[in-house]
């Protein structure tokens, strides 16, 4: 069983180990989340003229019909001009929405194509970084290697989110955390199908949703701090370092006390972390 404290020393120590890409990497990962947050939003709306705009004379005294007339055609002419704006308003307005929605698309797309891909190749430069210096063309790694199995899986993993978020926020949460391990996965194994990465995600989060909820709340305070220096503690440390922690994790769910495939705690890891 792992500990909050093992995993953040371990994470802490390979961040520190490979200070400045650690950064870089995780300014992208926050660029890359700010921009899947759509490019959608209000604009235009209901046309309503005042009362002032529409109250003319509709009616002519059969007394001063004659006297009535130029009234009458001026009316006739301000009807016809708010009609025209209200044509108008309506036009843009469509124009407008056409565009915003033209938008919208074209951000799901770039979220789906590129950022996801991005994303789990940042994972993938995280998950390395535990035991080497990663180097930060794994950003890429996902357009050489199974992008398309990467692409179909982050997409289904986004599109559940979104749907379990829609029926109930706390049955949205819990699957969200079923879910946490699926970039992991990808950026070890990009050609997997995406039925096994949810199967092996769902497995490997079994019995340790709490535990990894309570692992993130131990950044709160961290988070604080960063809200107060404007976001500088959070670019700087806060965010390296909780990626580095989460991929800490992933690889003692993985591999369990191995450090990796193929190595384990303890001799290796020392020997790593003498470097900072």
């Amino acid at each position: 069983m792992w500990t909050r404290k093992e995993l953040k020393q371990k994470g802490k120590a390979a961040f520190l180990a490979n200070y400045w890409k650690t950064v870089l990497v995780s300014l992208i990962v926050v660029i890359l989340l700010a921009g899947t947050g759509g490019a959608g939003g209000r604009a235009g709306g209901t046309y309503k003229p005042s009362d002032e705009d529409v109250q003319f004379e509709t009616q002519i005294p059969g007394v001063s019909g004659v006297a009535s007339i130029p009234q009458q055609i001026e009316s006739a002419k301000d009807a016809l001009n708010e009609a025209a704006s209200a044509a108008g308003a309506g036009i843009v307005a469509g124009i407008i929405g056409i565009i915003v929605l033209a938008v919208s698309l074209i951000a799901i797309c770039v979220d789906i194509f590129l950022l996801n891909p991005l994303s789990v190749g940042a994972t993938r430069f995280f998950v390395k970084n535990l035991n080497t210096k990663a180097q930060i063309r794994e950003l890429g790694f996902c357009f050489d290697s199974g992008y398309r199995y990467v692409v179909k899986t982050m997409f289904f993993k986004d599109l559940y989110n979104f749907l379990w978020y829609l029926l109930l926020i706390i049955p949205g949460i819990v699957k969200a955390y079923e879910y946490r391990m699926i970039p992991y996965i990808l950026s070890e194994h990009p050609d997997m199908p995406t039925q096994e990465v949810f199967r092996k995600s769902k497995e490997m989060m079994s019995g340790q949703k709490w535990n990894t909820f309570v692992l993130d709340l131990s950044f709160i305070g961290w988070e604080i701090v960063s809200l107060i220096t404007s976001g500088i503690v959070g670019i700087f440390y806060v965010n390296p370092y909780r990626h580095m922690t989460s991929a800490a994790l992933y690889e003692r769910l993985e591999y369990g006390t191995g450090r990796g495939p193929a190595n384990a705690y303890g001799t290796a890891d020392a020997a790593y972390t003498q470097n900072f």
